[in-house]
C-alpha cells in the first residue's frame, strides 16, 4: 500500500515552522501510530487462532473491526481541535494515517459481513441494504467515507481547489453520524459505547464552529498552498 497522502477525515500537513520542530519525535510518532493502529488486527488474528472471540466468532471480528473504525474515525477529526484550543501541533501529523486507517477499518467491517458473515449471498445482502435499517446507515457511511477516501490525496487538492476540496472533507462529520446511528441501532440495549461517541463527535464538531465562523467570514485568498492545513 503506498504511503496514505492527505486525510480522510482531516487536511494535508503543514511543515513544521523553523525552530519548533522535533525531528526525533516526529520519527517515532509515525511508526508508534502504524503499530497501534494494526494492533486490533494482530489481536483479532491471534483470538481467531487461539479460540479468543467467544461463542460467535463472526459476530465478534464484525463488532472489533466496526469500533476500531469509528475510534480511528473520531481521532483523524482531534487533531484540528488539539491545534486550536490546546496549541498541540504534533497531532497534524498523525491525521491523515488515522484517516486512511479509519476507512480502511470501515471497509473491512463490510468485505468482513459480505464474505463472511453472509458468504456473499447477494440477495440477502440486497434485501440487508434495502430492509434493515442498520445495515442501511452503516453502508451510507462507508459511502461518505469513500470520496474522502478516494480524494486523500494533495494531488487531489491541487486537481479540487483547496476550497472544493475542504467542504468535501467535511463530509467526514456526516460519516460519524451515520457512524454513531449505525451503531446505536445495532446494539440495541447496551447504548453506553454509541453515545459516548455520539458525545466525542459533538464536542469535535462544536470545536470546529468558531474556525468554521472565521472561515466563512474571511475574504478567498487565491493560490493557497495544496499543504496548508485547516477545514
Amino acid at each position: 500500500m503506498a504511503r496514505p497522502a492527505a486525510p480522510v477525515a482531516g487536511e494535508p500537513s503543514r511543515p513544521a515552522a523553523p525552530g519548533r520542530g522535533r525531528p526525533g519525535a516526529a520519527v517515532l510518532v509515525r511508526p508508534l501510530a502504524w503499530a497501534l493502529a494494526l494492533s486490533p488486527l494482530a489481536k483479532t488474528a491471534v483470538d481467531a487462532l487461539t479460540g479468543g472471540l467467544g461463542a460467535n466468532p463472526v459476530e465478534a471480528v464484525l463488532n472489533r473491526l466496526g469500533f476500531w473504525a469509528i475510534t480511528l474515525l473520531a481521532l483523524s477529526l482531534a487533531p484540528t481541535p488539539a491545534k486550536d484550543i490546546l496549541g498541540l501541533a504534533w497531532p497534524a501529523r498523525l491525521r491523515r494515517l488515522l484517516g486512511v486507517f479509519a476507512f480502511a477499518y470501515a471497509a473491512l467491517h463490510f468485505a468482513f459481513y459480505v464474505g463472511v458473515d453472509r458468504f456473499f449471498d447477494w440477495r440477502t445482502i440486497a434485501a440487508d441494504l434495502t430492509k434493515r435499517p442498520f445495515i442501511m446507515v452503516g453502508f451510507a457511511a462507508l459511502l461518505a467515507l469513500l470520496p474522502l477516501a478516494v480524494t486523500s490525496t494533495d494531488g487531489w487538492v491541487r486537481r479540487l481547489g483547496y476550497r472544493r476540496w475542504k467542504r468535501l472533507h467535511r463530509l467526514a462529520y456526516l460519516a460519524a453520524l451515520l457512524a454513531v446511528v449505525h451503531f446505536l441501532w445495532r446494539v440495541k440495549a447496551d447504548l453506553r459505547k454509541p453515545l459516548l461517541f455520539a458525545a466525542v463527535f459533538a464536542v469535535l464538531a462544536l470545536a470546529r464552529v468558531p474556525g468554521w465562523l472565521r472561515a466563512a467570514r474571511a475574504p478567498a485568498r487565491p493560490g493557497r498552498s495544496a499543504r496548508e492545513p485547516g477545514t
